[in-house]
């Protein structure tokens, strides 16, 4: 039996295309596992905690080894709670659209929050940082307006969004990361082709989980 957690980063709902292509997929991939299990994380609706003093105190106390005082602890606890969530997941499906060649804030303020020593990774001296999430795979449904891997850059943009997405699981250990991309939306010929297209790559990469 597989988990997967579905994050959302649109606030647009049901007008979301980045969330159309990640529902595609996994409606295809629900056919393939039919056990698996979704946890739907949707960033627009859920709350956050913000990355304050005392989670940035806490997270320097586990950095250098000292223990945790109270509302050190107290912070450490809230983002262990929200990390487990990420981290109890055996899959990953991130549907996000690209804001200002990155990624919209809400999914950078839970990054901040789930991306922390111990828990996702480490630091070794000699090594560099080192990934603590094994055997983990995630796909990426990448929307932008203008910005698309064929436009030339940065006339149309500049892609900080796939690029941050993959470093960032890279260096929490998850290297099994695979892209599905509908690129440019709005400075597009054929964008229901377009669509279609993205539509059915989502389906065929399903069907190869």
């Amino acid at each position: 039996m597989s988990r997967l957690l579905y994050i959302k980063a649109s606030p647009r709902g049901a007008a979301s295309q980045s969330s159309a292509v990640a529902d595609a997929y996994l409606a295809a991939l629900r056919e393939q596992l039919p056990d698996l299990i979704v946890d739907t994380l949707d960033l627009a609706q859920e709350k956050i905690p913000d990355f304050d003093g005392d989670k940035v105190a806490a997270k320097m106390a586990v950095i250098t080894g000292q223990n945790h005082e109270a509302r050190q602890k107290t912070a450490w606890d809230e983002i262990t709670t929200v990390a487990n969530r990420f981290i109890s997941a055996d899959r990953y499906l991130i549907a996000v659209p690209m804001w200002n060649g990155g990624i919209p804030y809400r999914l950078k303020q839970y990054i901040d929050v789930i991306h922390q020593p111990g828990l996702l990774w480490g630091l070794d001296p000699e090594r560099g940082y080192f990934g603590l999430l094994k055997n983990k795979k995630a796909v990426l449904a990448l929307t932008s307006g203008a910005y698309g891997p064929l436009m030339p850059s940065p006339a149309f943009g500049v892609d900080h969004h796939s690029t941050y997405l993959r470093d960032w699981l890279s260096q929490a250990g998850v290297t099994d990361v695979e892209e599905i991309r509908f690129q440019p939306t709005l400075l597009n010929p054929d964008p229901e082709g377009s669509f279609k297209a993205a539509v059915a790559a989502a389906r065929s990469l399903a069907a190869r989980a």
